[in-house]
């Protein structure tokens, strides 16, 4: 129950950043993606803050034994590139382009009652579904999956 608390803690807490930051605001990604228009570098500095804090988060749990809520921790640990990952990261990365949202700013947007983050979310609820029921089944069944 703890770590069910802990999650949603978390979540409100990112949520409230991305909102008070204004990155739900699919204008605000989009103009840090027009290099050459009305570009907006504040973005940037999200990211950054982000990245900054992500780093220190792993640092601290490489120095301990586990995690305070879970067993042991997960941390990625495959490296290679593959078609997939590629993919996947383009298809990402068109779609925060034309979207100018991602699935964290799109649900914490869902409060703001805009009629353009219900759809994208709607969408996002649709992919996800999509792979589970289609292209989830389809790798467990090759051969050496």
């Amino acid at each position: 129950m703890r770590s069910y608390l802990a999650a949603l803690g978390s979540g409100l807490v990112f949520g409230a950043g991305l909102a008070l930051s204004d990155m739900t605001n699919p204008a605000k990604v989009q103009n840090f993606l027009d290099l050459l228009g009305t570009w907006d570098p504040s973005l940037a500095l999200v990211m950054g803050g982000a990245l900054a804090v992500s780093a220190l988060g792993y640092r601290i749990a490489r120095r301990r034994s586990s995690p305070l809520l879970a067993p042991r921790f997960s941390i990625p640990t495959r490296r290679e590139l593959d078609l997939e990952l590629l993919a996947g990261a383009a298809l990402f990365g068109v779609g925060w382009g034309i979207g100018g949202l991602c699935p964290g700013p799109a649900l914490a947007g869902l409060l703001q009652g805009v009629a353009g983050v219900y759809i994208f979310v709607a969408a996002m609820l649709g992919g996800i579904a999509l792979h589970r029921w289609v292209y989830a089944p389809l790798r467990r069944a090759e051969p050496g999956a």
